[in-house]
């Protein structure tokens, strides 16, 4: 059985009648599927599910209201760009209505379901595309979060999230819950996959990458961590504590730091002005729509209420935001990420019928405050607690710095290194590299304090020696001498143009950089040697610095 068939097959038996919203015709995708496998692309053969309020052509956009619905002419900006470089969209997803929920229950189609425990919630707003790639009907799938709505449902269904940069990816064709803080963010099994969706969907963004972007942690990096688990039961702290062991046996360094500050602003987003923006959003329709329009009442009573807030409140919570933001700031001064729970607990659906508000608000306890302070993050599962959950963390990073939140992320899950989404779209520069900067060696930190990433092994063409300098510590030159030169092994890293400027400037004599031919036919920047250093110079055996 084909891959497509499948999944349609699956979908059909396991009656999760709740999930689609608008599923595509299995012939339809099932064409598009080998269509795509036969062009090739970054993202050939991969099946796409796009929440409900990102547009898809010629599917019904609802945002969960069936009276909202309307039908677009044109892909959203991300689904565009994925769709170009190979991926299949299946179909779109349920949501907590107009992206307003962290709990997935809010949808007049029906509550989504928990991937593996039915009587739990997936987590919201972005609850149906979480749970299509937790069950494998999709690959990738696109969501929303304003609040925690690309997280929380990550970290309850064992996947893999990805929340960037406020403005790195477009929004374009995504109906906007509070348009100053929305952020388009991917679901996926991996943290490899997650990325390559990522490369594609960061094409589409407007925000300049800073020229000192950073693109992996130091080796050794200091990782901080809350002081305060608040809303978390006994299990769920041990489980944080074992995430925490996973951390410090990848060599980071982890110390507790206060974050109630950071917790406090979460509370600006929904319990502040700043909610305004959500009946700025869809707050017209919302006052207008009739008893049939298949509005939540939970929904339509935060909308409403945002609609009488005076303007005088929203100045007065923007500018606390302002001061809250600078000393969030501060917090990751020596620090290169902050390693939180993505979600306190995972509540039943009746809890939530219970206490459909609290609930909620507890759900983001450790998301809500990310867009507001303009942090990126990385929701990755770290197994489950005692009590039966899927647990999660998410690691969160200064804006920009999206590429250090994705290799800790990486490096506490124990996945492989996983190519920065983020390397072409900020600029990155390649360097060639040989002997003491090498990985292990005794210079390799002047690469990672400048956030360089390793790009893996190289091979000069044959057109190379190595002579050994009269350095501290001692270093190998490299020389171009196309008649009695050989392939050296050596290095490839990856950082930003500012950082390789900084290099630069601190490279001691007789060290210098220039173009170096690869065995692949490619001229990369990288190291070689002064002539009037090759007087005194003795050769070195090809290999002899990387045997030693």
């Amino acid at each position: 059985m084909n891959r497509i068939a499948d999944i349609y097959r699956r979908i059909a038996a396991d009656e999760r009648t709740e999930l689609f919203l608008a599923l595509r015709p299995e012939a339809e995708v099932a064409a598009e599927y080998a269509a795509s496998l036969a062009a090739g692309g970054p993202l050939a053969g991969v099946v796409l599910a796009v929440k409900d309020n990102v547009d898809v052509a010629g599917l019904p956009t609802t945002a969960a209201c069936p009276g909202y619905a309307y039908r677009p002419e044109a892909d959203a900006a991300a689904v565009a760009a994925l769709r170009a470089a190979g991926a299949v969209v299946i179909g779109k997803t349920n949501l907590d209505q107009f992206a307003t929920g962290l709990v997935g229950t809010r949808s007049p189609y029906g509550a989504v379901r928990d991937s593996r425990r039915p009587d739990h919630i997936s987590g919201g707003s972005s609850s149906g595309s979480a749970v299509a790639v937790a069950l494998d009907y999709a690959d990738i799938a696109i969501g929303t979060d304003t609040a925690g709505s690309g997280r929380v449902p990550a970290g309850l269904q064992g996947i893999v999230g990805i929340k960037p940069t406020i403005g790195t990816v477009g929004t374009d064709g995504v109906v906007p819950a509070c348009a100053s803080y929305d952020c388009v963010t991917v679901f996926a099994p991996d943290v490899a996959t997650a990325s390559r969706a990522m490369t594609v969907m960061g094409e589409t963004g407007t925000r300049r990458w800073a020229a000192d972007t950073p693109f992996a942690a130091a080796p050794e990096a200091t990782l901080a961590i809350p002081a305060e688990l608040p809303g978390l039961s006994a299990a769920w702290r041990e489980a944080f504590d074992g995430a925490v062991a996973r951390a410090e046996a990848a060599g980071l360094r982890v110390k507790p730091v206060d974050v109630s500050e950071l917790l406090a602003a979460a509370k600006l987003l929904y319990d502040g002005a700043l909610v305004a923006e959500r009946y700025s959003a869809v707050g017209e329709f919302v006052a207008e729509a009739g008893d049939d329009a298949g509005l939540d009442p939970t929904v339509a009573a935060i909308v409403r209420a945002a609609g009488g807030l005076p303007a005088h409140r929203l100045a007065a919570d923007q500018a606390e935001l302002r001061v809250v933001a600078r000393r969030a700031a501060g917090l990751f001064e020596g620090y290169s990420g902050l390693m939180v729970p993505t979600a306190p607990r995972h509540p039943t659906l009746a809890e939530v019928a219970d206490d459909p508000v609290g609930v909620n608000s507890e759900m983001g306890t450790y998301t809500n405050f990310c867009n507001l302070l303009d942090l990126c993050g990385v929701a990755v599962p770290v197994g489950e607690t005692t009590d039966g959950a899927q647990f999660g963390i998410t690691v969160l990073a200064p804006a920009g710095h999206d590429g250090v939140a994705l290799d800790l992320a990486a490096r506490i899950t124990g996945a492989p290194p996983v190519a920065p989404w983020n390397l072409d779209l900020a600029g990155a520069v390649e360097l060639a590299v040989f002997g003491a900067h090498l990985r292990g060696q005794p210079l390799e930190h002047e690469l990672t304090s400048l956030g360089a990433y390793w790009a893996g092994e190289i091979r000069t063409a044959d057109q190379y020696r190595l002579v050994e300098l009269a350095t501290t510590p001692p270093k190998p030159g490299l020389v171009h001498d196309p008649a009695h030169g050989r392939g050296i092994r050596g290095e490839l890293w990856r950082l930003a143009p500012a950082a390789l400027g900084a290099f630069l400037t601190r490279l001691p004599s007789p060290m210098t950089l220039g173009s170096v031919r690869l065995d692949d036919g490619r001229d990369v920047v990288g190291f070689g040697c002064q002539a009037s250093a090759l007087a005194s110079a003795r050769d070195l055996a090809v290999d002899h610095w990387l045997d030693r």
